[in-house]
């Protein structure tokens, strides 16, 4: 059975007090959402203490946006398995295209991050995607199937979910379709060992938009940025209809 996964990333957004103030606007929106819904804020570092000491109780899912291979070393700027355990988190944000164009990430490095998460407990959201210039050239399947092969070596996929970020959809306005969103994660799911990984769409996910992408058969959630940022917003993506 897929579960269906809803994580709101916040990037580089919201210090401690803007946390707090979040959860006074957004908690309230989900006394009533359905159970098998998960709801998932991956936040900044900074902020994981706070929404963990706040969140108590409630449906909501702590998820962090990065994680080391190592449990402790002289990784300066990294974060360890045991520490984000030790605060309550359960999902982290693995391979994001924005760690991969500004951070020098590389499938060898995917691969090690997801078998760290993985090693301690948590559950890791790989992000795959395309970006403009590939898709214009045909070569959409080719480079996500090849991040794939890399980046799932020896990770066990029945604690895994993936994420399709079309890279160019990313804080862009753009789009991808709904239906070519479904078609691309068919395939996806195509190259998987276990077919009830949960996949999500991610890229300018907006709550006019959620209900259509969420009607898509082979979409199992969504990775929101920018609209996971606002109480009212995230709201009504994770109460679709």
């Amino acid at each position: 059975m897929r579960k269906i996964v809803l994580a709101g990333n916040w990037k580089m957004y919201k210090t401690q007090a803007e946390t707090r103030s979040f959860l006074q606007g957004f908690l309230p929106q989900i006394n009533d959402t359905p159970e098998n819904r998960e709801i998932v804020l991956c936040a900044p570092f900074t902020d994981l203490s706070t929404l963990s000491g706040s969140m108590h109780g409630s449906r909501i899912m702590l998820g962090a946006q990065n994680v080391h291979w190592e449990d402790a070393g002289a990784f300066t700027g990294e974060i360890s398995g045991p520490m984000l355990l030790e605060i309550g988190v359960r999902y982290v944000v693995i391979g994001h295209s924005e760690r991969r164009q500004y951070f020098g990430e590389t499938d060898e490095t995917v691969n090690k991050r997801l078998k760290a998460a993985q090693k301690h407990g948590l559950t890791p959201i790989l992000c795959v995607g395309e970006t403009k210039q590939q898709r214009d050239n045909g070569e959409t399947e080719a480079h996500i199937f090849s991040q794939l092969e890399k980046d799932l070596v020896e990770v066990n996929q029945q604690n895994l979910v993936i994420a399709y970020e079309p890279i160019w959809a990313i804080g862009t306005g753009e789009t991808c379709e709904s239906k070519e969103a479904n078609r691309v994660i068919g395939l996806i799911r195509s190259k998987l060992s276990n077919s009830n990984v949960s996949i999500q769409y991610g890229g300018s996910v907006k709550p006019d938009n959620i209900d259509e992408i969420m009607a898509q058969p082979e979409i199992d959630g969504v990775l929101v940025g920018g609209a996971s940022l606002e109480p009212a917003s995230f709201g009504r993506i994770v109460n679709y209809k």
